[in-house]
């Protein structure tokens, strides 16, 4: 496994991080066991970047990473989020907050449903719009002059908001969707991180499996799963990026590897301070995505890829409407 040093810090990560997301929530039926397995395989293949949030699950992601961690905390570099707030009852997002004393008890939370003194990263999951960046960031170095977090990073935030944070304290990383599908973040956004000396973390680097050639239908995805209520998952949208990802399919084949393979490799080939954070619940997929790091894209490769995925050929939103009002903020 290939590493990179993380940004404005002196340790170096994996540039592929497992995200431990549909291990509790939103990707079908869980498996603690092969979840467990699954973390443990990570680390034992050098991915020791693993990401989860205080959201995912509603608390219950974090208590499963911290139990698959407890006897290896040492090989892990434990990266998880606050700001998303939702309601235990109907399970519903009520909304996001980014107050001083808010940072401060969800940060207390998380350690304590961990089970660890201190949280390597620690992200605004979502700006908050009615709180100044400059307070929560304050108050989010407030957690690392305690030793309750080492390093600090936002999520889904804009080239502004990133450069105001800075200002109050380094910024190691920033972590928002980027992939063949979502290429939104390039210019500025990319841009900003390389000025600043930020990690980009490429959250679903696969387009939510999209990607990975696995879906064909919607009868592939589990009746709860949230992907059948985004916009690329619906109606003509989900046909004309069934037809995208065939393309994909063709030129991974001439490769000698899978689709999912190629379009991680196109993600890490992108720039040399990003990390591909691959979202997945079994050993065998994160075997095969490991191997991403061994596959080197030519030019040419490159501008095959991008004659069949040119940016923003990907049909529909990736989240629904009041979803996408807090990305990119």
């Amino acid at each position: 496994m290939k590493t990179i040093p993380l940004g404005n810090s002196s340790v170096s990560v994996s540039i592929i991080g497992l995200g431990c997301m549909g291990m509790s929530e939103f990707y079908g039926a869980r498996d603690e066991q092969e979840s467990i397995a699954t973390i443990h395989r990570a680390l034992d293949l050098g991915i020791d970047f693993l990401d989860t949030a205080d959201m995912y699950g509603i608390g219950e992601n974090e208590k499963l990473v911290g139990k698959a961690i407890r006897d290896r905390r040492d090989r892990a570099f434990l990266c998880t989020k606050f700001a998303v707030m939702r309601d235990p009852q109907t399970r519903g997002i009520i909304g996001v907050s980014g107050s001083p004393d808010y940072v401060r008890s969800a940060c207390d939370a998380s350690l304590h449903r961990l089970g660890v003194e201190t949280i390597d990263l620690y992200y605004q999951h979502r700006v908050d719009p009615q709180v100044p960046i400059e307070e929560t960031v304050g108050a989010m170095a407030e957690l690392v002059q305690a030793g309750k977090v080492r390093h600090l990073g936002l999520s889904e935030a804009n080239a502004d908001t990133l450069r105001r944070a800075s200002r109050i304290h380094p910024i190691a990383a920033l972590q928002s969707e980027y992939s063949l599908f979502s290429r939104d973040v390039e210019g500025d956004i990319l841009n900003t991180c390389k000025e600043l000396g930020i990690t980009f973390v490429a959250y679903s680097p696969l387009g939510r499996g999209f990607l990975s050639g696995q879906i064909k239908s919607l009868d592939d995805l589990a009746p709860d799963d949230f992907r059948r209520m985004a916009p690329r998952f619906q109606g003509e949208n989900f046909q004309k990026n069934v037809e995208l990802v065939k393309k994909i399919e063709e030129l991974a084949a001439k490769k000698g590897c899978t689709a999912s393979q190629l379009a991680l490799a196109w993600v890490l080939a992108q720039e040399s301070y990003i990390v591909a954070l691959v979202g997945t619940k079994r050993r065998k997929y994160l075997e095969e995505n490991a191997q991403a790091v061994q596959i080197v894209l030519t030019e040419s490769d490159l501008e095959q890829i991008e004659a069949v995925m040119p940016k923003g050929i990907a049909a529909g939103a990736r989240y629904p409407e009041m979803a996408m009002r807090f990305v990119q903020s």
